[in-house]
């Protein structure tokens, strides 16, 4: 015969033990109909058998005084496997009586059974065998195929109700002794295998159900998550909008501006161009007036030279001629200075309107490089709404599709619903009396499908009220892209009158440029005037013949004197001529000096 390994048979003990402990639990758990206080013996037989099973194949830890061994080590690793398992672990440590190891690993049992989670603990310790590699040798139970299969049989124990006080309790100097004489066989166990056998049955179909609703509720949590963040996402896109309106407003604020003052600077300019034109109105009236005033004195002077011809025709008359004209030509110049002066005041003033309106030309033409700088921004703007929306679309599919896949599952489960519903009823004959509390939970699955059913209900509608939001955002990129032609609509016109500006700017340009001409002319005037000034005029009798031609003056040929140089020229040669604003014919002018030249009565002539 070959010899057992004695590991092995350990192994196999203590698995039986536990199925043994785990199913008598269970059975009287059931038979007692009511939540297990910590004194219940089923119960604490099936903590001491815990603790044998995690005691099993312990490794021995040294420390400073002895030899210490204890289950708290692999326990305590949960905490960093399974996030759920830190309230327990920080619970334990708080917890006030407990001074030893042991005590802290018998109350971590109480309490993952009392929250139904010490399957699912342990079943993280198996899976990282190399970290429970530290704590036990190769050969322990919790090593083995035999740890599985205990931590399968504890998820059995997630149908009973503890309700176990573990703060007053003394778990450091309890004695795990195991009764063998609670697992015995009698003759009434043996008349119940069929009991046994239906309530097995029972009991699968209730962990059946348990797991179904986890599975809800965790499509639920994650249906919860993500309907939160597309609320998110919708209150930042709203926010986005409101922002995007009021850059709108403000930019629509700023175009009224721009009109206003482009509107106000036309009716300047044109204020302006009215007040030089009446100046310059009055001013040709002046010299008309003083062109009319010259004419009437040359034409007294000249009854009078015809009077002191008569009655003289001596030297005194000549004089007295000259003195007069003298009066005249300096009563000319001094209107011709204050002309000068005047057009050089209204040259200044119209230098300083050039330089303004050049001035607001630039502040409308900074103004506009602002407002298309905005624009660019607001467009860059649409175009990541228009992402965002695209999004939006893009995970409304995509609920859709998982709203489907839920709807689906929803059905599956509501047919194997109906499948257990009937499976009841041909059981109800002979288990009414006993399962009527079955029938409660039944009962209660129902309303929380019922209200799942509302929750989805509810999520339809708020997929129906984000499309509406969609569909009001689109609406809102439709007013901006007409927005965007309004200010291209309102570019063209700014474009527009700065080409009438221009055109404004060019007629000014050539009034000063006239302008500046006429007063080169009269500088030249002055000059030739003080370079003459000294000079006498001949004699009328002296002057007979043309300085120029060198003929006799006679009807045909009249006299013309210079004002300035007092040469006397016949109207043949002195073909000079001036046009002047203010007289309809041009004026003759003098070869020399180029001043106007005078008609003048000779004495050959009547």
């Amino acid at each position: 015969l070959a010899v057992k390994d004695p590991t092995a048979v350990e192994r196999a003990n203590l698995l039986n033990m536990a199925k043994l402990s785990i199913k008598g639990l269970i059975e009287s758990a059931l038979s007692f109909g009511r939540t297990l206080d910590s004194d219940y013996p089923p119960l604490q037989q099936f903590f001491v058998v815990m603790e044998h099973c995690l005691k099993h194949g312990l490794k021995v830890r040294k420390s400073f005084l002895s030899y210490n061994k204890t289950i708290w080590g692999p326990l305590e690793l949960v905490e960093k496997l399974y996030p759920e398992a830190e309230e327990i672990a920080a619970s334990v440590r708080d917890l006030p009586g407990l001074k030893t190891p042991l005590g802290r690993a018998r109350a971590w049992l109480r309490l993952a059974l009392m929250q139904k989670k010490m399957a699912d603990y342990l079943r993280c310790l198996i899976i990282q065998r190399d970290l429970l590699s530290e704590f036990y040798e190769y050969h322990a139970l919790m090593m083995e195929e035999e740890g599985a299969v205990i931590v399968g049989l504890l998820v059995g124990l997630n149908v009973i109700d503890a309700n176990l006080c573990v703060k007053g309790e003394d778990l450091d100097s309890q004695v795990g002794v195991i009764d063998f004489s609670v697992y015995l066989k009698s003759d009434d166990d043996i008349g119940g295998k069929e009991r046994n056998v239906q309530i097995a049955a029972i009991l699968d179909q209730k962990n059946y159900v348990e797991e179904l609703n986890r599975q809800l509720n965790s499509t639920v949590s994650s249906l919860h998550a993500r309907v939160d963040s597309l609320e998110k996402s919708n209150t930042k896109l709203i926010e986005e909008l409101a922002i995007a309106k009021n850059n709108i407003i403000k930019l629509q604020e700023e175009n009224h501006q721009l009109r206003s003052e482009n509107t106000l600077i036309l009716m300047k300019t044109q204020h302006h161009l009215e007040a030089t034109k009446v100046d310059v109105e009055a001013e040709l009236q002046t010299y008309k007036h003083s062109r009319q005033g010259l004419d009437e004195m040359y034409n007294e002077a000249r009854r009078q030279l015809r009077e002191e011809a008569q009655l003289r025709q001596d030297m005194e008359n000549e004089l007295v001629v000259q003195v007069s004209m003298k009066h005249e030509i300096e009563l000319a110049m001094k209107l011709l200075e204050k002309d000068i002066h005047e057009k050089q005041d209204t040259l200044i003033g119209l230098r300083q309107q050039l330089d303004e309106v050049k001035a607001i030309n630039m502040e409308m033409y900074q103004k506009l490089q602002v407002s298309e700088d905005a624009m660019k921004e607001k467009n860059e703007i649409i175009s990541r709404l228009e992402d965002k929306t695209n999004q939006i679309n893009a995970a409304m599919k995509q609920l859709e599709q998982r709203l489907q896949q839920a709807e689906k599952a929803q059905m599956e489960a509501e047919a194997e619903d109906e499948k257990l519903k009937q499976e009841y009823v041909n059981k109800s004959e002979s288990l009414q009396n006993e399962f009527s509390q079955k029938e409660k939970q039944l009962l209660q699955l129902e309303t929380d499908l019922k209200i799942e059913k509302e929750w989805r209900q509810t999520l339809e509608d708020d997929l129906q009220k984000e499309k509406e939001t969609v569909s009001h955002l689109r609406t809102e990129t439709q007013e901006i892209v007409n927005l965007k032609k309004e200010f291209l609509k309102l570019q063209k016109k700014n474009k527009q009158l700065k080409s009438i500006c221009e055109d404004q700017e060019a007629a000014l340009q050539e009034l000063a440029s006239k302008l500046s001409e006429s007063k080169l002319k009269i500088e030249d005037i002055k000059e030739a005037n003080k370079a003459l000034q000294g000079q006498v005029w001949l004699k009328d009798k002296e002057a007979t013949h043309c300085k120029l031609c060198e003929k006799e003056f006679s009807l045909s040929k009249r006299k013309h004197h210079c004002r300035n140089c007092g040469e006397i020229f016949c109207n043949a040669c002195s073909d000079n001529e001036l046009p002047l604003p203010s007289s309809p014919k041009p004026v003759r002018v003098c070869d020399s000096c180029h001043a106007i030249l005078i008609q003048r009565c000779s004495s050959n002539v009547p």
